[in-house]
């Protein structure tokens, strides 16, 4: 269930990834992240699967990447709200809290609780405070309560660095979906999903760095087939909400991505660009030509 949610968030927002001191991954000569060129129906630009923190020192802006940034005449990103994270705050806010809640205690079984006690304790937070979220909601919040815990910070991440660039040549920022509806595929999952969702994220926060490790190679080197593969690994995901969270949402983009013309770069998430359903395939299949470019 964890790789649904790192997924969601771009295979990253919990990163672990590396332990501190250690050298950040590079490049292979030659290669990098996957970038794809996408064309067809008056636009011509790039698919650049990103990923949302990263460790500092990741190298990851190679030569396809930039010339791909000097040319793009937009930058799209999942939501361009990432922009306002005060914003964001609120709208998760809203919609994850409710009045009446069981505590988070309970909505665990006895043999997790030791595990979600040290999940709160190490990331500075309080099951109290987490008890007025809905089980979608909460587990986000335990998920970046255990990246608190390794100290890392989302300003080393992909869209930061685009956005900042973007800025600085006066090149316009959009997205292809809201964050009201990022976080309505969470909210209106069924609740046996959502409880689901929970206790999976307090079951394999353990197993998180490992993972990621894992993801973050396969990244920066652009290993597009080892990112698919660990969807395959452990646990089958749960179907009810791999179809809300990434494939209803990767068939919405496809629409969004209609609407576009000129020469975009349009970076989301690499979780997006494999496995079942994803970005790519559905792009194709929609009738534009993606051609790997790095």
């Amino acid at each position: 269930m964890i790789r649904i949610l790192a997924r969601w968030l771009g295979l990253a927002a919990l990163c672990l990834i590396v332990a501190c001191g250690e050298k950040p991954p590079a490049p292979p000569p030659g290669g990098g992240p996957a970038l794809w060129r996408v064309e067809g129906k008056g636009m011509d630009g790039w698919l650049f699967g990103t990923i949302h923190v990263l460790p500092d020192g990741v190298a990851w802006r190679t030569g396809p990447i930039g010339d791909a940034i000097g040319q793009a005449d937009r930058l799209v990103l999942e939501s361009a709200e990432i922009q306002d994270q005060a914003g964001t705050l609120a709208q998760f806010e809203r919609m994850g809290r409710s009045v009446g809640l069981a505590s988070l205690e309970t909505r665990v079984p006895a043999g997790d609780k030791a595990a979600l006690e040290e999940i709160v304790e190490n990331g500075g937070a309080n099951t109290q405070t987490l008890s007025a979220y809905e089980d979608w909601a909460a587990a986000m919040l335990l998920s970046a309560a255990a990246q608190q815990a390794l100290h890392v910070s989302q300003d080393h991440g992909v869209e930061p660095a685009l956005i900042a660039a973007f800025e600085k040549a006066g090149k316009p920022i959009s997205g292809l979906e809201t964050v009201e509806r990022q976080f309505r595929a969470f909210d209106t999952l069924p609740a046996d999903a959502q409880r689901r969702l929970l206790v999976d994220t307090v079951r394999e926060a353990k197993e998180m760095r490992r993972l990621y490790d894992r993801i973050l190679a396969a990244w920066i080197r652009g290993d597009v087939a080892t990112l698919a593969q660990e969807d395959r690994l452990g646990e089958a995901p749960d179907p009810v909400v791999e179809q809300a969270v990434l494939v209803e949402r990767n068939r919405d983009w496809v629409k969004s991505v209609g609407a576009l013309k000129g020469r975009p770069l349009i970076a989301v998430g690499a979780g997006h660009l494999a496995g079942k359903d994803n970005l790519i395939d559905l792009l194709r299949a929609g009738g534009y030509r993606v051609t790997r470019v790095q």
